[in-house]
């Protein structure tokens, strides 16, 4: 079998280099592709279009492979269906020789490669046209892969009827392994289709993580055999729960895009909704998270956290481990171990007892952690990934990294931009980065707490504390908004050595939800989300080492009116005006 494939590949090489120059593509020649491939280049003879035949068909040569084969027939019916009219046409005649591109052919190394981190997505488009007849290929490593390439390939296609440009190549991989979108559903509910349409706009933009952050102190929306009533009790109300049903087809429907499902049970803090079911594991539920003579209870409304010294505490976490181990079959399992409050855990008189004898706050995590790690990784058989707090915390934090193993753990930053990922990865942790300075696509958008006066301020704020005027916030803690550009500018291995750079997995831009449900959703993710989708597949620099962000801001606008055309209300980022009139909206021209 391996000297079959090695023949194949170097007869595949003496074709295509026969076919192939290794020149660049004329700079007048621009292909609307989003995320940006890695690779493209143009045959000798002046690039054309050629006509999508009547008759187009892709053949799975897979046939019992169901995700290969769901997604030919997915991109068949696209590519017939789909008749974008590009805001600015590629300069590309019409071949009125060529004959129609009749079909295409697709090779797949292994196709039984399992969707896992890290799995091989490159694959090699090429589509070339002579006189005598136009043919296009698709060589993928994986399955996976070649679902990239599938896309890619529909991105191509313009035109009513479509055409799509031949004589072209595109080499394609991804920069790094984890490319993600994490949604909040705990704040606010979203129904499963608003979910299903996130991570189909996901599989668009060659984004292939969906951290699903699915419970939170405000509610427990997901149900659980067998602890239901954390569901029935936790959650918002019957129509805002996710049935163990619910989450099968979300699963199924991910994965058939080639997207990792990553559920997040955040603890032992924000976990305010586990005491509607199960009060005496829980400290400080439902008190007022900001009392006047004293600290806050938390770090929003919504108080509540896990007892670590209450045994009952790890009978309920495991039971609530091991459903959701049931229910999504990823290695990944996300634990949360964010924003412990102290003063929360004091108000409990066995927590109190313990300080008061000279235990610690990062004492009382730790055993939380040593006694819920364990089972996560040995009887779940996962990789846990914790936010960064568990070891970078201001107070509650492990006392030792080597209670967390590197090659079990994965830790997730959000503080600090760069200088928090340097740390952790000269830790020596494998890391996944969502900076709230880049990546929180929630920032900017106003307090959500009631009755803040600050809000009335007709002329200007008290002085020296800015909050509606210049330098002011506007509640939002994270602001100001994260606008497409700040997003695409984020080196995210920024200030590391080549040894730490190697750790990080890759990104995620995060939806926190106290001002945002489904029927928001699709704008306060894109085009922004696409923004760091372009950035973790193919970066953010030209061949020369340059930012790319004004070349990327036509093909970004582009690609925002197709995905609306498709069916996701993603936000314009300038005014037609502007495309249709080049480089007359540049800062500097």
């Amino acid at each position: 079998m391996a000297s079959f494939l090695l023949l194949l590949s170097l007869l595949d090489a003496i074709f295509l280099a026969a076919t192939f120059s290794t020149a660049s593509p004329p700079p007048e020649i621009q292909i609307n592709v989003w995320p940006k491939p890695t690779s493209v280049s143009w045959s000798d003879a002046a690039p054309i279009a050629v006509a999508l035949s009547p008759s187009f068909r892709i053949p799975n040569p897979y046939p019992d492979n169901p995700y290969l084969r769901a997604a030919t027939a997915r991109y068949t019916r696209l590519l017939h269906a789909e008749r974008h009219v590009p805001l600015r046409p590629p300069p590309l005649n019409l071949s009125s020789n060529a004959p129609p591109l009749a079909s295409l052919s697709i090779s797949v190394a292994d196709p039984s490669a399992p969707l896992v981190h890290a799995v091989d997505e490159s694959y090699r488009l090429s589509i070339s046209a002579d006189n005598s007849s136009s043919a296009a290929e698709l060589v993928a490593a994986t399955t996976w892969g070649a679902i990239r390439g599938l896309e890619t390939l529909s991105q191509l296609a313009w035109g009513d009827p479509p055409a799509v440009p031949a004589g072209i190549r595109i080499e394609d991989r991804p920069l790094f392994p984890h490319r993600g979108l994490l949604l909040d559903t705990s704040r606010n509910y979203y129904p499963v289709r608003d979910i299903l349409r996130t991570i189909r706009a996901m599989s668009h933009n060659k984004l292939n993580v969906f951290h699903w952050h699915i419970t939170d102190s405000q509610s427990f929306p997901i149900l659980l055999p067998s602890v239901p009533d954390l569901a029935l009790r936790g959650s918002y109300g019957p129509s805002m729960r996710y049935s163990p049903e619910d989450v099968r087809r979300v699963v199924r429907y991910a994965m058939r895009r080639g997207v990792r499902v990553v559920p997040e049970i955040d603890a032992p803090g924000h976990t305010g909704s586990w005491a509607e079911a199960y009060p005496e594991i829980v400290t400080c539920a439902n008190r007022f998270w900001a009392p006047p003579d004293g600290p806050a209870l938390a770090a929003e409304p919504g108080t509540g956290q896990l007892n670590p010294l209450e045994p009952k505490t790890y009978d309920v976490v495991r039971s609530v481990l091991r459903d959701v181990a049931a229910l999504f079959p990823e290695s990944f399992l996300h634990a949360g171990a964010d924003e412990v409050n102290t003063a929360c855990w004091e108000q409990d008189p066995v927590i109190k007892r313990f300080l008061n004898a000279g235990g610690t706050h990062g004492q009382i995590l730790e055993t939380f952690v040593n006694s819920t790690r364990p089972f996560i990784v040995s009887a779940l058989n996962r990789t846990v990934v914790y936010w960064e707090d568990v070891l970078l915390g201001s107070v509650a934090k492990m006392g030792s990294a080597s209670m967390l193993p590197p090659e079990t753990t994965v830790l997730q930053t959000w503080n600090n931009g760069p200088n928090n990922t340097k740390v952790l990865t000269a830790a020596g942790y494998r890391v996944i980065v969502s900076s709230w300075n880049f990546y929180y696509l929630d920032c900017g958008f106003g307090g959500w707490p009631s009755n803040d006066s600050r809000y009335d301020r007709q002329i200007a704020d008290e002085p020296g504390q800015p909050f509606n005027y210049a330098g002011g916030d506007g509640g939002s803690w994270c602001a100001p908004f994260k606008s497409w550009q700040r997003v695409y500018d984020y080196d995210i291995t920024y200030g590391l050595s080549e040894s730490e750079a190697v750790l990080v997995l890759g990104g995620e831009v995060a939806l926190w939800s106290e001002l945002a449900d489904g029927s928001v959703v699709d704008g306060r993710l894109w085009p922004r989300a696409a923004a760091a989708a372009e950035v973790l597949w193919s970066g953010n620099r030209d061949e020369a080492g340059r930012k790319r962000y004004a070349e990327a801001t036509d093909r970004l606008a582009e690609w925002r009116q197709r995905m609306v055309e498709r069916g996701i209300a993603a936000e314009p980022i300038q005014p037609l005006w502007c495309i249709r009139n080049p480089t007359m909206c540049n800062m500097v021209q």
